[in-house]
């Protein structure tokens, strides 16, 4: 086994992820130096998380430089976001997810010294559709090319990391599809869902679900970082849990709409505050996806805790939020109604257009 990385290069240290896989490498004595690299200052609420982390205000477009100025034995890239920004959108977030990535790999190229390279991917890569196996493995191909824009910027991704393993195949190069995260403390769209005192569903479907605990991905990247584990490797918690019994588990009331609805589902989780809700999560809600994760554990020596336990951890964070108080049932309900009401009256215009 060869020894840890003396200096390593993480990417999207303004970011939860991001910020605290840093600051687990900054404090193992086996790394000497931890540099961030984000174009954002990090919040308030991670900088004293990162006293440890060097920080460089920078792109992707200046990472060749100081990469290679660093002498960087390990990159780290973190710097991937799985739904666009409500400010300035699906333009800036494919800049981020794909260009971002390019650049980044072009740097680490022309890295002397590399010799690690750790990219966070998902098992958005599969894609969701009714022509899927029943479980995934690290080999299966996506059936169909998916709708949602973070999965087609994973593929993009991944499609840059097998060339750079072409072009630098000395470089033990680790892709880890990660399954949805969860928590007591993860803030993701999938969270803010089950969190509403009511919840949007597709009518006539079940999907089953699996999630990874924040902490068990942590430890994964790190692993990835400290240890020697090339390959791609999907990260989730063993089980399913069929999206109506999470919802149940959660204590939160299921509306279900028609699948016709699922535009108009967008707007409704919208509404009711869940954020933003691409063809990515309306996708998952419909066909669901399961992977397994035997590479993982025979590789890594490490299992994650099961998709139950890790969504009743989030189900203990959340306990006594979003209670399900009058005024907030009756917003979600009248978000809900006046979606069907749009779906309704589209159909029936669309009728009469014939």
């Amino acid at each position: 086994m060869t020894s840890p990385p003396s200096v390593v290069v993480v990417t999207g240290v303004s970011r939860y992820l991001g910020a605290r896989v840093a600051a687990r490498l900054a404090a193992d004595s086996r790394v000497d130096r931890v540099v961030g690299l984000d174009p954002h200052e990090p919040p308030t609420a991670l900088r004293e998380l990162l006293a440890d982390v060097e920080l460089i205000q920078a792109d992707a477009r200046a990472a060749s430089g100081a990469i290679a100025d660093l002498g960087a034995e390990a990159v780290v890239h973190l710097a991937v976001t799985s739904a666009p920004d409500a400010q300035h959108g699906r333009a800036a977030m494919k800049e981020q997810n794909v260009i971002g990535t390019m650049q980044l790999l072009a740097a680490a190229q022309a890295a002397p010294r590399l010799r690690k390279l750790v990219v966070r991917s998902s098992t958005a890569a599969y894609g969701a559709s009714f022509r899927d196996p029943g479980v995934f493995t690290e080999d299966t191909e996506p059936r169909a090319v998916p709708r949602g824009s973070f999965a087609r910027d994973i593929l993009d991704i991944e499609g840059y990391v097998r060339g750079f393993r072409r072009r630098r195949p000395e470089v033990a190069a680790t892709v880890l599809r990660f399954a949805p995260f969860i928590s007591s403390t993860a803030d993701t769209t999938l969270t803010r869902y089950f969190a509403q005192p009511v919840v949007p569903t597709v009518l006539g479907r079940d999907a089953r679900l699996q999630f990874v605990h924040v902490d068990d991905a942590l430890e994964i990247l790190h692993r990835s970082v400290i240890e020697e584990h090339p390959g791609t490797f999907n990260v989730a918690g063993a089980g399913i849990l069929a999206l109506s019994q999470a919802i149940r588990r959660a204590g939160r009331i299921s509306v279900p709409l028609p699948e016709g609805a699922l535009s108009s589902l967008a707007g409704v989780a919208r509404n009711v505050g869940v954020g933003q809700i691409g063809f990515d999560q309306i996708d998952l809600f419909v066909h669901g996806r399961v992977v397994d994760t035997s590479r993982l554990v025979r590789e890594f020596g490490f299992t994650p805790r099961s998709t139950a336990e890790a969504f009743d951890d989030f189900i203990r964070g959340h306990a006594n939020g979003s209670s399900l108080t009058a005024d907030r049932l009756t917003a979600a309900e009248k978000a809900i109604l006046d979606g069907i009401r749009r779906v309704r009256a589209g159909a029936t215009a669309g009728g009469d257009r014939r």
